[in-house]
């Protein structure tokens, strides 16, 4: 049973309630991209926070002090990357309720029980996206800034980062790694739609190391080993998630079909 009248809708009026949608969208995120750019002094210090040895990460670790001195070569580059900042800012901070629009977009042409998936699919993948954005913020954006901010040849050359390597190394790695987070879901929907089985994820699990090495290498900025285990582990342990999540998926899926 579908749980709305979507049958009854035109083409016209699905593309008029498409339209309202995305104008409803772009306007809560430019309202909070706004608010994101006038907090600026808010907004830096969160961003820059892991690049000296206040940031908790570093407290916790017990690392000794130091501070990353960072430098602008370009005439319009801090206003462009505040520009830059604030609207990622603001798509970030947004998604929530961009979601919910296209959620209640397209639910009226499912049925109760796809839109059961829907939900729970939607609200994982949102919460693991979050979760992977967070562990890059707090682990592997910190530990890669330190080793490689402070790493030197020799004692007569010093590090000058750029601000811009600084702000797109943060958003690159914070959005990939948001993705990679992804994968408990995706091998659990994969499962769910009898795609994936728990046996096909052990028996490749060899395969799958050499894949996250070669995804961590894509992902990270440097060739360094360090930043490259940094990566891999995070992204390792959610391939072991996903296999836990398989298994918990495949039961469910033969205690239905055996009912």
């Amino acid at each position: 049973m579908r749980v709305g009248s979507d049958a009854e809708m035109t083409f016209w009026e699905h593309l008029d309630e498409l339209r309202s949608m995305l104008i409803r969208a772009i306007v809560v995120v430019a309202v909070f991209a706004i608010a994101a750019f006038c907090l600026k002094d808010i907004l830096f210090g969160i961003v820059l926070a892991p690049r000296s040895s206040g940031f908790v990460t570093y407290r916790l670790l017990g690392v000794e002090p130091f501070e990353v001195q960072l430098m602008n070569i370009g005439l319009t580059e801090q206003f462009m990357t505040h520009v830059k900042v604030s609207a990622y800012s603001g798509l970030l901070l947004a998604s929530p309720y961009v979601l919910y629009l296209l959620f209640r977009f397209v639910s009226p042409g499912l049925y109760n029980s796809e839109r059961h998936i829907a939900m729970t699919v939607v609200g994982a993948g949102y919460l693991m996206f979050v979760m992977g954005t967070l562990l890059n913020y707090f682990l592997v954006f910190p530990l890669t800034v330190r080793f490689l901010g402070t790493y030197q040849v020799s004692d007569d050359v010093a590090n000058m980062l750029t601000l811009h390597s600084y702000i797109d190394t943060f958003m690159m790695m914070g959005l990939m790694m948001g993705v990679m987070a992804e994968l408990p879901v995706v091998c659990g929907l994969m499962a769910r739609m009898g795609l994936l089985s728990v046996g096909m994820m052990k028996a490749y699990r060899r395969h799958a190391v050499v894949v996250i090495l070669i995804v961590a290498a894509v992902i990270t900025p440097t060739a360094d080993a360090f930043t490259l285990f940094v990566v891999a582990l995070p992204i390792w342990m959610l391939y072991e998630i996903s296999i836990f999540v398989c298994k918990i998926v495949q039961k469910q899926y033969d205690s239905v079909k055996e009912n």
